[in-house]
């Protein structure tokens, strides 16, 4: 970490003062310092609540992690997404471009962000367990739980520092002092941080499986599994995955022969796609794990901006698809997720009329606050206020892990790998409709826990040739399902049976138009399959060095 942000840790050490019965809200709303704090089990559940609003907040009022600041470092630059035409921020187009050099301002912020993240966590861990024992009176929030609720956060931020940046220094104690011998340490190995990630998450193994009332919302011992299953993923422990997710998807989930799942945690899938994005479905059977937003608009906040948008027949105003093939080209019609994802027109109240831009013309739709009806969305403008959850862990996210630690673990598609994936494409089709991309559908073919009506969008072992042509459809069915959940440049980077970075090359290079003028990644290496460490940790931290082609 650098000076100034271990400034800012040290200055933030107060915490948020919340009684354990009030449900989990993300919003510190008052300050205390560590010298009259850490007395009694309401002030642990503050400290741990506090780690919780990292991901929802921001300390500076800007877009928080999971509010928008995540999805600009990860989509942008990815073959999905690309800022509006009417952006002027030269930090956001430089993502949209593949042009962004070390000084830039939203890779800073990231950088910080989750830094303060581990900041607050190490608090709590350090500091809760000098509460006496006799304090924790509530089971639910006992001193274990919330010290493995910390350690969840913290390996969700290691995680997403490591892939993105590579070697890390690895920070696990209250900052305290900024005397070089703290503050400027060096880059720890990507092994380290790794081990220190499945180290925490070990840990986090042991929370409640499952929360209600006030508590909905905390990490569970599914949630610790689930992003467990994901790192190893992610570090190529197929065996190690395979158990892990083998814990978390339903037990008697249909389909299965060689495999036998057995989890406990009621995870399924919502019949409905598109109720795993509507402020009234929170925290919901597909949910494994979400950031909290509440829609609260003010100072210390918990905003969701992904979708925010001032009406207006001009032109697109927000985020939007890459280019029209993301759209045309990856969706087909029948796929229910087109329809949920994107939307092409907007309703005038004035003539009572659909706008439509243009051909083949989409903004991004998931996150677009649908409490006042589909079409009242769409007819008045969405400010930074929405209520929508941020799907960090979703169930179908389990399944499709599922069918790749499978497939890479028997050398190709098994029948099981290929039921995983099925399970997934038979909630997202009904070959029966014939839809505009702002229809919607009666009826679903998904029953839940594996079962749905029609399959005739199934796949089959014997049309795939090889593993990489299996791969290729796992990772296209991850693409279509997580659009705008901050996954398709950390996918795009991740696999390496191409040869290291060559996938996400190909994707990249592949997208309509690619290389000429215009809102294009003409900017793409091999180097940005790692961003660059901040010109300002570089400058003030002599034993921190950049990544290699930067």
């Amino acid at each position: 970490m650098n000076k100034l942000l271990s400034a800012i840790a040290i200055g933030l050490t107060g915490l948020t003062m919340l009684s354990s019965c009030n449900k989990l809200d993300e919003n510190p709303e008052g300050v205390l310092t560590s010298t009259n704090f850490y007395k009694t089990q309401s002030d642990a559940v503050a400290a741990v609540t506090a780690v919780y609003s990292t991901l929802t907040t921001d300390v500076l009022n800007d877009f928080p992690l999971y509010g928008r600041q995540l999805n600009l470092i990860v989509d942008n630059p990815s073959d999905n997404q690309v800022y509006s035409p009417s952006n002027t921020n030269p930090d956001v187009r430089a993502l949209g471009t593949a042009t962004y050099v070390s000084a830039n301002g939203r890779i800073q912020k990231i950088y910080t962000q989750l830094y303060w993240g581990i900041n607050k966590a190490n608090i709590a861990i350090d500091k809760i367990p000098t509460i006496p024992a006799s304090a924790f009176v509530n089971p639910t929030n006992s001193q274990a739980n919330l010290i493995n609720e910390a350690k969840f956060i913290r390996a969700l931020d290691y995680f997403n520092l490591v892939r993105l940046f590579g070697p890390v220094s690895l920070v696990l104690h209250d900052v305290t002092s900024l005397s070089p011998s703290a503050v400027d340490l060096p880059r720890s190995s990507r092994d380290s941080v790794y081990a220190q990630i499945i180290s925490d998450l070990k840990s986090a193994k042991a929370l409640p499986t499952v929360y209600t009332g006030a508590n909905v919302g905390r990490a569970t011992s599914g949630s610790a599994r689930a992003l467990l299953a994901k790192v190893y993923i992610t570090i190529q422990d197929w065996k190690d995955a395979k158990l892990e997710l083998d814990s978390v998807i339903t037990a008697g989930t249909a389909g299965f022969t060689g495999v036998t799942p057995v989890g406990n945690f009621g995870y399924d899938l919502f019949p409905n796609f598109k109720n795993a994005f509507q402020a009234a479905t929170k925290n919901g059977k597909e949910h494994v794990f979400s950031a909290q937003f509440n829609g609260i608009a003010g100072g210390f906040t918990s905003t969701q901006n992904l979708s925010s948008f001032a009406w207006s027949t001009v032109s697109p105003f927000a985020d939007q698809p890459a280019d029209s093939t993301v759209v045309t080209n990856v969706f087909s019609i029948n796929d229910e997720r087109r329809s949920a994802t994107f939307f092409d027109s907007l309703y005038n109240t004035t003539n009572s009329t659909w706008y439509k831009w243009g051909s083949n013309n989409f903004q991004f739709f998931k996150f677009v606050d649908q409490s006042v009806g589909y079409g009242n969305a769409l007819a008045q403008s969405q400010g930074a206020n929405s209520k929508i959850n941020f799907p960090v862990l979703r169930y179908s996210d389990v399944l499709l892990l599922y069918a790749e630690a499978l497939s890479e673990l028997a050398g190709g598609p098994t029948a099981d790998a290929v039921n995983a994936l099925n399970i997934v494409r038979g909630r997202a089709y009904n070959p029966a409709s014939n839809l505009t991309i702002n229809g919607d559908y009666a009826s679903y073919n998904y029953k839940g826990n594996g079962i749905y009506t029609d399959h005739s969008s199934d796949v089959t072992v014997g049309q795939f040739s090889s593993e990489t042509q299996f791969l290729d459809s796992v990772f296209t069915e991850r693409r279509r399902e997580f659009i705008q959940e901050s996954q398709r440049w950390f996918d795009l980077v991740r696999r390496t049976d191409y040869g290291p970075g060559q996938y996400y090359l190909n994707s990249i290079q592949s997208t309509y138009k690619y290389g000429q003028p215009g809102i294009h990644k003409t900017g793409v290496t091999l180097k940005d399959t790692l961003f660059p460490i901040p010109d300002l940790e570089l400058q003030s931290n002599p034993n921190i060095h950049q990544n290699a082609g930067w």
